[in-house]
C-alpha cells in the first residue's frame, strides 16, 4: 500500500496541524506502508524529522516548479502522485490538491470548522481561501476524516457533508508526551525557566479563542503563592493584552522549547485549557499524558477529549475554574484520583490506536 500525503505542515508547522501530520505519517510508515510526502519545501525546524524512516520518500518541486511552489502543491503534486503509484492521497489539513483524478482514492482530515463558526477570527481573504479549499476537499474526497464527533456534527450541519462519508478518527498528541523519561525532567525544567514551586499551566496560542484572560481572572481567587505559567506565542491585539498581564505571579513563556512541554506539564499542580471552541483540544490530552489534572471548557469537543477525567466549566465562568483549581490544590487525594482517571482516558487516544484506525480507513477504500 502506497499513501501520498500533503506534507507541507509536517515540515513547516510547529504546533497542532504539524504535530498531527508528523504523528500520522510516522505511525503509518512504521506499519509497512510506503509513504510519499509532497511538500513545497523542507526547510525548517522539522527538516530532519523523517530521516532514517525507510518507507518515507520526500517529493519537492524541481526545475521551474521551484519558482511556483504553492501552485505545485495545489495542482501538480496531485498529477505527480498518480505517476508515483500512490493508491491513496491524504490531505492532512483541510485540503486536497487538484489533478488527482479518479484512479487515486482521496482522504481529507477536517480538524474543525472554526473559519465558518467564528469568521471574525480570520482576515477576509483567509476566510474565502479556507472555505474554497475546504469545500473542494470535502466534495472530491472518498472519505472525510473528522478528528472528533464535534467536527463530524459540524461537517454535516454546516457544510452538508453526507454523514456516511465521514469517519471519526481521533487524533493523538506528539510522541514525546508519551515518554516517561521526558516528563521526569520537571525539576530541571522548573530551574531552567525559573518557575515557582507551585504553578498552574495554560498552553495555547495567545489569541481570543484560547481565552487566557479568563484564566488570569480565575487566578485572583487562588492562594498568592500559586503562580500561573502561560505557554504560547502571541497573536494580534489579544496576545498583546495577555503579555501585558505578565507580572511576578503570571509568567508568559513565548519561546519555550517544545521538547520541554511534557516536563512543564508534569511540574504543574494542574492545567487549564479554557478555549471557547476546538475541533479536539490537544492540550487536554497532553495534560493527561503528563499526569497533570486538567480543568477545561464544557463546550465543543473538550468533553470528548477529557471524558470523566477532566473538570469542566463554562469558558466565561472564572469562579468555577477557581473552585476546581482550589479543590486540586487543597485535596491531594482528589488530585491523585483525577490523575488516575486521566491515565485511563488517555489510552483512547494512544498513538498505536490512532494509527490502526487510520490504516483501516485506507484499507477500506482499497478493498472496495
Amino acid at each position: 500500500m502506497t499513501i501520498g500525503y500533503d506534507a507541507k505542515r509536517a515540515f513547516r508547522n510547529n504546533s497542532g496541524l504539524g504535530n498531527y501530520s508528523r504523528m500520522v505519517i510516522g505511525g503509518v510508515s512504521m506499519h509497512g506502508t510506503e509513504c510519499v510526502l509532497y511538500t513545497p519545501g523542507v526547510k525548517g525546524r522539522h527538516e530532519q524529522y523523517f530521516d532514517g524512516m525507510e518507507r518515507v520518500q520526500v517529493c519537492v518541486p524541481k526545475g521551474l516548479w521551484r519558482l511556483l511552489p504553492d501552485v505545485w502543491r495545489s495542482v501538480w503534486s496531485g498529477v505527480r502522485a498518480k505517476g508515483d503509484g500512490v493508491e491513496v492521497f491524504h490531505g492532512l489539513s483541510h485540503e486536497l490538491p487538484y489533478g488527482l483524478g479518479s484512479d487515486v482514492k482521496k482522504v481529507v482530515t477536517m480538524h474543525d470548522l472554526i473559519v465558518r463558526r467564528y469568521p471574525e477570527f480570520f482576515k477576509p481573504a483567509d476566510r474565502v481561501i479556507h472555505r474554497l479549499k475546504m469545500s473542494h476537499a470535502c466534495r472530491v474526497a472518498d472519505v472525510v476524516v473528522a478528528i472528533s464527533e464535534q467536527t463530524k456534527h459540524d461537517l454535516v450541519e454546516m457544510m452538508g457533508v453526507p454523514e456516511g462519508k465521514i469517519k471519526v478518527v481521533y487524533q493523538s498528541c506528539d510522541p514525546i508526551f508519551w515518554k516517561e523519561e521526558i516528563r521526569i525532567k520537571k525539576e530541571e525544567i522548573i530551574k531552567k525557566y525559573k518557575l515557582p514551586e507551585k504553578y498552574i499551566i495554560c498552553v495555547g496560542t495567545l489569541e481570543e479563542r484560547k481565552n487566557q484572560l479568563k484564566v488570569i481572572e480565575a487566578m485572583e481567587q487562588l492562594p498568592k503563592e500559586v503562580g500561573l505559567v502561560i505557554v504560547g506565542r502571541p497573536r494580534g491585539e489579544y496576545g498583546k493584552r495577555v503579555l501585558n498581564c505578565a507580572s511576578g505571579r503570571v509568567r508568559v513563556l513565548t519561546n519555550a522549547e517544545f521538547s520541554d512541554f511534557p516536563a512543564l506539564y508534569a511540574g504543574a499542580v494542574a492545567s487549564v485549557y479554557l478555549s471557547v471552541f476546538e475541533g479536539f483540544g490537544i492540550p487536554v490530552l497532553e495534560s493527561m499524558c503528563c499526569d497533570c489534572p486538567v480543568v477545561t471548557s464544557n463546550v465543543s469537543s473538550m468533553p470528548e477529549a477529557g471524558g470523566d477525567a477532566a473538570l469542566y466549566a463554562s469558558p466565561d465562568d472564572a469562579a468555577l475554574v477557581a473552585t476546581h483549581l482550589n479543590h486540586l490544590l487543597e485535596d491531594e487525594d482528589f488530585r491523585q484520583q483525577t490523575i488516575e482517571k486521566g491515565r485511563t482516558q488517555r489510552m483512547k487516544f494512544a498513538p498505536e490506536k490512532v494509527t490502526a484506525d487510520m490504516i483501516a480507513v485506507y484499507r477500506s477504500l482499497l478493498d472496495d
